[in-house]
């Protein structure tokens, strides 16, 4: 895909704000020269400085830049706690994905056929059947644990390259973040390991989501449905109705909350995820909803959190740029440091590319660019 500047845009939005040339390149970060080419389209900015441009003008990703929409990357992310979107988290993300397209020709080679969900829903009585055929692909039963395996095997078979990254616990960076390169075929899922292990398979089974409806990816309906069918495929309708049983046998507010805790052990997922799903399920059959509120969840859920995965991953932290690619390798199975590697060898690819694409700092760029090297 070629990447150019909206030079007219840019201009229009440089005299509406009566900011110059030579401002907008120090409130940048970069010099004049570099600005100038990058209104020629001799050269196209990073992802950094390609969100500073977008910030400082006020212009959306689709004012800024003149992209094909047949190459345009498709980006499909929520930001921790439902946290807005912006615009100009879109444009950092887009950039990264220009840049993962010369990356893609040192992938491996990637499952072609793939299986998709044709007819997406909501709907509580389709979204199990969906969720159904899922777990009978995947050779578990209706209340087994779905478990990280399982899932991995899935984005493999998929064709989706799983990137782990460590983007930190605070704030609100992403838990994870989708992009797919629609001319190149090829998806990448960038999964924050600084996420609590409680949260972290129902973000993998969102992103899955995403994978099996690429047609929604990048839609508000496209998340919507990745919420639900994460719920659903983690704790499905047979487990539901026996957890629901349970609860309402019990004669206290504490019998039922000790029930769904149970749950949310026994299959490794938070126990807003089991109570969210026994809800659904008496609120299709026309029971009475649970006695419980959500904050009461929420509360309970807060002062029992898990571990992140990047601590039961890595002791000490931070991990070495070595123990780092390997535990991501063996783990999520990925491809994607072993490409990087050749592109590296082959092109002369730089730590500042690793900065970029990894959105990380460029000490850790550095030090992962040695390794890689090796």
């Amino acid at each position: 895909m070629e990447k150019l500047l909206n030079s007219a845009a840019i201009q229009s939005a440089l005299a509406e704000r009566g900011i110059t040339q030579k401002q907008l390149a120090s409130a940048v970060g970069t010099s004049s020269q570099a600005v100038t080419n990058w209104l020629k389209g001799k050269d196209f900015p990073r992802p950094a400085s390609l969100l500073k441009l977008a910030t400082t003008l006020g212009l959306t990703f689709d004012q800024l830049v003149q992209t094909s929409s047949a190459g345009r990357p498709i980006i499909a992310y929520r930001k921790k706690a439902n946290t807005k979107t912006t615009d100009a988290h879109i444009a950092k993300a887009e950039g990264i994905g220009m840049l993962l397209k010369p990356l893609v020709a040192h992938l491996p080679e990637l499952q072609t056929l793939r299986t998709l969900i044709t007819s997406p829903s909501t709907e509580y009585d389709k979204l199990q059947l969906i969720v159904s055929q899922t777990r009978t692909r995947l050779g578990i039963g209706e209340q087994a644990e779905l478990e990280y395996k399982h899932l991995i095997s899935e984005f493999k078979e998929c064709g989706a390259v799983l990137v782990p990254v460590l983007w930190g616990a605070k704030g609100n960076h992403e838990n994870a973040l989708h992009i797919r390169l629609p001319q190149e075929d090829v998806t990448f899922i960038f999964l924050n390991l600084d996420t609590h292990l409680e949260d972290f398979k129902f973000w993998m089974a969102h992103e899955l989501a995403h994978v099996l409806t690429p047609d929604l990816s990048g839609k508000n309906e496209g998340e919507d449905f990745a919420d639900a069918y994460a719920g659903a495929l983690l704790y499905p309708k047979s487990c539901a109705e026996q957890a629901y049983r349970e609860i309402t046998k019990q004669s206290t507010y504490d019998g039922g909350m000790a029930v769904l805790r149970k749950q949310a052990h026994a299959h490794m997922i938070s126990l807003n995820t089991v109570f969210q799903q026994v809800q659904h399920y008496a609120m299709a059959h026309n029971l009475t909803m649970l006695p419980i509120k959500e904050t009461a969840i929420h509360a309970v859920r807060n002062s029992l959190r898990g571990p992140l995965i990047s601590a039961t991953m890595f002791d000490p932290m931070p991990p070495s740029p070595q123990l780092y690619i390997a535990a991501c390798e063996k783990t999520f199975q990925t491809g994607f440091f072993q490409a990087l590697k050749r592109m590296i060898h082959s092109s002369g690819t730089g730590a500042p590319y690793i900065q970029q694409v990894l959105d990380t700092s460029l000490q850790d760029a550095l030090t992962l660019h040695e390794e890689l090297q090796r």
